[in-house]
């Protein structure tokens, strides 16, 4: 399948683009804590770039299933400063955030895009900001906040329904003035989402790329992996030890045409996607694999 369509106002890349997650919270699922500090923020950010992230995700509230909301002077006051530095350093950062006053802020510090886990459902002034901007907007499946979404995972068919919900949102986008090439869609696995769920989306992207838009894939260090690979008492594997199996989905996911997937180390996740880049280039030339 060939690559998806491909955003305005992002790195132009060969390969599957590749996000790196930067959490500037205390309590975010894998690295809560870690770089909640201005300073350790901005450090892992260039750190992240060096590695070759294409783009730096800045987000200042979790969304980690069951994460209460904070003030939105709180979550202005973590991000933007690190959006700021990592912006004027010549990084292409977006904003993690359902807020559109936290956005149009960021945005306004550097920021190039929006990566909103509601899809524009919890701020209905977001497609204004993003309309204006003439941004980036990753449009994330979502059912609800982060304390309610895990009685949300009902599906008649998770994959048609997630299609469906989805198609909602880009047309209530491009209703508010937001143009089609401005659009990313994000399936949101594990959110409001079972394991099962999660699979049944991977398994069959197809469906999603039909809508002929760019499609982000965020399943780094997720819950649905820890338990896959669980040990033999049947202890799902810590977060930071997800990692193998992320750059595997990035392989999985690259090689059905998917736009970019949103990764806490980028390092790996480029290695997948220039390999699946590399052999697509080799089948295109040759109709196949040389010996």
């Amino acid at each position: 399948m060939p690559p998806s369509a491909r955003p305005v106002g992002l790195p132009a890349v060969d390969r599957c683009l590749v996000m790196g997650i930067l959490n500037v919270t205390p309590d975010s699922f894998s690295d809560g804590g870690r770089f909640a500090g201005i300073a350790a923020a901005v450090a892992h950010g260039l750190a992240m770039a060096a590695a070759g992230a294409d783009v730096v995700d800045v987000g200042g509230e979790s969304t980690r299933p069951g994460a209460q909301r904070i003030p939105v002077d709180e979550e202005i006051r973590r991000v933007l400063p690190v959006v700021t530095e990592l912006s004027d350093a010549g990084l292409s950062t977006t904003v993690d955030t359902t807020r559109a006053v936290v956005a149009a802020q960021a945005l306004a510090a550097g920021a190039v895009g929006v990566n909103d886990v509601s899809g524009g459902l919890a701020d209905p002034g977001m497609a204004r900001v993003v309309a204006d901007a003439g941004c980036p907007w990753v449009l994330m499946h979502w059912r609800g906040h982060s304390r309610d979404m895990a009685s949300l995972a009902s599906y008649d068919d998770v994959v048609v329904d997630v299609h469906d919900e989805l198609r909602c949102r880009v047309d209530a986008a491009l209703g508010a003035g937001v143009r089609a090439e401005q659009l990313i869609l994000d399936p949101g696995l594990g959110f409001a989402k079972s394991a099962e769920h999660n699979w049944a989306l991977l398994d069959r992207l197809d469906v999603l790329l039909d809508l002929s838009l760019p499609v982000l894939i965020g399943a780094s260090r997720k819950a649905f992996l820890g338990r896959l690979l669980a040990d033999e008492t049947g202890i799902a594997r810590p977060p930071d030890q997800r990692d193998g199996a992320t750059a595997a989905i990035t392989a999985l996911v690259a090689e059905v045409g998917v736009w970019g997937v949103r990764v806490h180390e980028p390092a790996a996740n480029i290695d997948a996607a220039q390999v699946v880049a590399a052999a697509a280039r080799t089948r295109a030339r040759s109709g196949g694999f040389d010996d």
